[in-house]
């Protein structure tokens, strides 16, 4: 038999290869991508000047001029659209990285050092989680104001005991395998295992909780605002856009509809990704497919 008729082992199919058959990640994937071009075009171009009031054009419809008319104060809704994905963007990134950074080193301190740092670190995050972000947001805005950097904050500091949380589970089933056995009888530290093998091991669990946490944060982010305590006038967002348009409900409806369908399809598609790449990262899942 010639070297090109032997049959060849087949392994797990790659990872690109899986996702395009992955129907949740590749419209997850679709309607991030679209979050973040909304957010980069906006940098470079948007229609008009979002914060531009032009009280002769209120309440404009759809045309050629306003692609998506125009609210109670002449502004462009389109431009507001697109500058807004800004702050989702913005708040996201920032408000998960607090939650990431710090949330997996306590995990992982717990996880390692166990006994009372392992107690001391879980009661710490129980309670964290009595102070939802929007309690966290009001107490924050009392001492520094309500804005953008409150609701970041408030969301940050909420994201904290998740990840500690999660990481500190995935990180003890970690710490009961055999190679971690094996590096502790070679003498080497906790802290030297945690880097070259537990972080590396819950690397997929976290990447997966991120994206979660991404969707959550843009929700939350939308939620302040619209009661006035997250981004302020000028600075479009999609939260106090819906704030804006709950008087003119009936008037012009719309109004509401176009930042409420941008907050559903954004928070869609990143629970759509993370569950996509909760599948295509779980090996057991992988070898299903």
């Amino acid at each position: 038999m010639s070297a090109a008729t032997i049959p060849q082992p087949r392994g797990l199919p790659g990872f690109g290869a899986r996702a395009l058959r992955n129907p949740s990640f590749l419209v997850g994937a679709t309607l991030s991508a679209l979050l973040l071009l909304a957010a980069v075009v906006s940098l470079f171009w948007s229609p008009y000047p979002p914060a531009e009031i032009d009280i002769p054009s209120k309440l404009q419809p759809p045309s050629a001029a306003h692609w998506l008319g125009t609210d109670s104060l002449g502004r462009d809704i389109a431009s507001q659209l697109l500058v807004g994905a800004q702050n989702a963007i913005v708040v996201g990134l920032v408000a998960v990285s607090i939650g990431v950074v710090i949330g997996v080193a306590l995990g992982c301190l717990a996880a390692a050092r166990r006994g009372w740092v392992d107690e001391l670190v879980m009661r710490a995050a129980d309670f964290t989680f009595a102070f939802p972000a929007l309690l966290s947001a009001i107490m924050l805005g009392a001492i520094y104001g309500p804005g953008l950097f409150t609701g970041i904050l408030a969301i940050g500091i909420f994201n904290i005991p998740v990840f500690a949380r999660i990481s500190r589970g995935a990180s003890q089933a970690v710490w009961a395998r055999e190679y971690v056995l094996a590096s502790r009888a070679a003498g080497f530290g906790p802290w030297r295992i945690t880097v070259n093998h537990v972080l590396p091991n819950i690397a997929s669990v976290l990447i997966v909780q991120a994206t979660i946490s991404f969707a959550t944060a843009i929700l939350a982010e939308a939620a302040l605002s619209y009661l006035g305590l997250g981004t302020q006038p000028p600075q479009p967002s999609w939260g106090r856009m819906l704030n804006e348009a709950q008087t003119l409900l009936f008037q012009a409806p719309m109004l509401a509809v176009y930042p409420g369908v941008a907050i559903a399809l954004s928070v869609l598609g990143l629970n759509l990704m993370g569950d996509g790449l909760r599948d295509l990262l779980d090996p057991k899942l992988a070898r299903k497919r």
